[in-house]
């Protein structure tokens, strides 16, 4: 046999052994019909809220950088090793270390009251003795920023602007503002606290928390949030006419930055494991409740999703990679989808989609996107699969994808968003009532059901979403 012969002969031989080494991906009857299984069989059951039941039984509060926090990275590991997963590991990801200790506050005059109050994220704390101030009283952030220095300088500063309630949740995108922005904005007045009222939908005494945001040379201010009762109290005192005053006690300390880890484990792709397809939920939470909705359920659901899709015979397996990443502090400043994005730089031209479940465990309506415009017909085609969920396709191309998948923008990495019934999500988010029995399991079910389907059908399929449009600029 000449070499040249041989030579085909051998390249022959090596094309049909990695033919025979990976098997062809599923055609598209095959993979549909898989697809409207996992959308069937979910419905039937998962083990999505025992992820949940587990995750806040066995650690609990989960704040970036707490002995609860590397816990859960700790937890999850081991999770995702016993589910399955491949390719399971944890990349270190440097978070802030905040605590908050006694937090306390009370109406002194003209009608004493003590009320139901929590620090806000990031807090500053009150003297070791609290603080007792006169209450200076506006409707809305607007409001305060053009409030006249003198008469905020050395008081309290009290905003009581409330959320509305939307299935969507659109009425947090409002609210929020102050909590992230009013300490600095009194401060620059002179003012000595901010009192804002809890970022809620609730009418519980369980005031809500979250993160605030501190202006580089404005020496930071205790701030609190109070409980939508106890806001109804002290609006009506100040309303009253007379003076208002009011003690606060904030204990609380920031530590050095801590340590924590980006979870990841993988179903790899048969055809084109080079190909990623990127779940995201956050691991961390806040101290107050036990993290169950917010964001133990969005945890469970992508977990959950690739976990059925993985135990799928191995002729149904999807072309593509499926990652899971449960991410690192996504509630104080997106560390470790920062650290995600700028890990991965090199890797991101190769994440075909990218989605968070960060929402609670309310069952998904619409799917919105942000791909090439190009590849909405096949997107479309694609989504079918969850029509029989009830679930609508919105036109508008323009979905953020989740919080934790913002810093993957401007790689031009494609997106989806599973928008969840959020009309009571905002009663308990961020408050002590985030535990595991506010969830249905059966519309925890449902959401793994449209996830699993429709991740299923994009990672066997060969279709190319992107590059992405860039994302609207925030309101």
């Amino acid at each position: 046999m000449n070499a040249r012969l041989l030579a085909s002969v051998t390249f022959l031989l090596l094309s049909c052994g990695a033919c025979l080494a990976a098997p062809a991906p599923p055609a598209p009857a095959e993979a549909s019909s898989a697809a409207a299984r996992l959308r069937d069989s979910a419905l039937a059951g998962t083990q999505a809220f025992e992820f949940v039941r587990s995750l806040t039984t066995e650690v609990g509060p989960r704040s970036a950088g707490s002995p609860g926090d590397a816990a859960a990275v700790a937890w999850a590991t081991a999770k995702l090793e016993a589910l399955g997963f491949a390719n399971v590991h944890a990349e270190k990801v440097t978070v802030p270390h905040w605590e908050r200790g006694r937090n306390e506050g009370a109406i002194l005059a003209p009608w004493p009251q003590r009320v139901a109050l929590t620090a806000l994220g990031g807090s500053a704390a009150t003297p070791p003795s609290g603080l007792d101030a006169e209450v200076v009283g506006v409707a809305t952030l607007d409001d305060l920023k053009k409030l006249d220095p003198g008469k905020a300088k050395g008081k309290i500063v009290f905003v009581w602007n409330r959320m509305e309630r939307f299935r969507d949740g659109s009425g947090y995108r409002t609210a929020v503002a102050v909590r992230g922005t009013g300490a600095a904005e009194a401060a620059k007045l002179g003012a000595v606290g901010l009192l804002i009222r809890s970022v809620g939908t609730d009418s519980n005494r369980l005031p809500h928390t979250g993160s605030m945001q501190l202006d580089k040379g404005v020496p930071p201010v205790p701030a609190a949030a109070i409980s939508g009762p106890d806001s109804d109290v002290l609006e009506q005192e100040l309303r009253s006419g007379q003076a208002v005053r009011f003690h606060l006690d904030l204990e609380t300390k920031t530590f050095p930055d801590a340590e924590s880890a980006n979870v990841i484990g993988e179903i790899p792709g048969r055809g084109a494991p080079g190909e990623i397809v990127l779940l995201g939920g956050h691991l961390d939470s806040w101290d107050l409740g036990t993290g169950a909705i917010d964001d133990g359920a969005g945890c469970a659901i992508v977990v959950e999703a690739a976990r059925r899709i993985g135990r799928l015979p191995e002729g149904e397996r999807p072309r593509r990679t499926i990652r899971v990443v449960l991410f690192a502090n996504e509630e104080f400043g997106l560390s470790g989808a920062k650290a995600y994005a700028l890990a991965h730089e090199k890797e991101l031209p190769s994440h075909v989609l990218a989605g968070e479940a960060d929402f609670g465990s309310g069952r998904v309506y619409r799917v919105g996107t942000r791909i090439a415009p190009s590849a909405l017909p096949a997107f479309k085609t694609l989504a079918e699969v969850v029509a029989p969920l009830g679930i609508e396709i919105d036109p508008a191309n323009d979905a953020e994808g989740g919080a934790d998948i913002s810093p993957l923008a401007p790689a031009g990495v494609p997106v989806v968003s599973f928008d969840q019934d959020g009309t009571t999500y905002f009663d308990v988010h961020h408050s002590a009532n985030d535990t595991a029995d506010k969830i249905d399991p059966k519309d925890l079910d449902q959401a793994v059901a449209a996830w699993s389907a429709l991740i299923y059908s994009v990672a066997a399929s060969d279709v190319k979403l992107g590059p992405a449009p860039a994302p609207k600029e925030p309101e």
